[in-house]
């Protein structure tokens, strides 16, 4: 009897968990603390004793334990996803909450700090310019990472952003671009512009801090060059 309703309350979860009730959000995790116990009476028992499901994840050990039909596990295993809960909140509270050129300098030091080798990372924003995923390549030579244009289509595609901010670091050396980042932003823009995705700064972070291809202007330059309604009206015009 269970395993079929647990089987149901998992393909509801898999379509949308928007469509789960607080209470059977709640249940549907108890599945993993107690897996032959109906845990359904629990999880109200649980939103009864502190009044929200924000609320549970917030409580202490011990006021979880205090609980009828909560036993250790249980509660260290609701309070270790509060503290998870907690942890991911202070990450998001680190990110900047918006783009601009100087809010993402601070944070993209404190990144790249330490790091002996290049590597690239790549912001995918949402439509409030909010960070909502990140990405890191490396690679073999500590000298030069490298990522190919496939790869940042398929991040793209999977994550579907707004927009992205592009950023580097120049190990022991400083931050000025070379040719070789001058090609890469422009790479980065002819891909953004076949996706439909704004290209919102690339970042070089060296020795002497950020260099951003957005406040210097360089990165206009290069939209300018490589938009592609402008290569195809010069077309028409030849």
């Amino acid at each position: 009897m269970h395993e079929g309703h647990r089987k149901r309350m998992s393909e509801r979860l898999r379509s949308g968990a928007d469509g789960l009730q607080d209470h059977e959000l709640l249940e549907f995790l108890l599945y993993f603390a107690l897996p032959r116990i109906n845990t359904n009476p629990l999880a109200h028992a649980l939103i009864s004793a502190f009044g929200s499901l924000g609320a549970v994840f917030g409580a202490t050990y011990d006021q979880l334990l205090a609980v009828d039909g909560v036993g250790e596990n249980t509660a260290a295993y609701l309070y270790g996803i509060g503290n998870l809960f907690e942890r991911i909140r202070k990450e998001r509270t680190a990110l900047p909450q918006m783009f601009s050129a100087a809010s993402y300098w601070e944070f993209l030091k404190e990144r790249f700090s330490g790091l002996t080798e290049e590597a690239i990372e790549i912001y995918c924003l949402d439509s409030a310019a909010r960070i909502k995923f990140i990405k890191r390549y490396t690679s073999s030579n500590v000298n030069r990472a490298e990522v190919r244009s496939d790869e940042i289509a398929r991040l793209i595609a999977m994550q579907r952003p707004h927009a992205i901010v592009v950023a580097h670091n120049h190990p022991g050396s400083r931050s000025l671009p070379s040719r070789a980042d001058d090609k890469f932003t422009a790479e980065l823009q002819m891909i953004c512009n076949f996706n439909n995705v704004a290209l919102y700064d690339h970042v070089v972070v060296g020795i002497d801090g950020p260099y951003s291809y957005f406040a210097h202007g360089k990165l206009e330059n290069i939209k300018r060059q490589y938009d592609l309604r402008n290569f195809f009206e010069r077309k028409e015009d030849h």
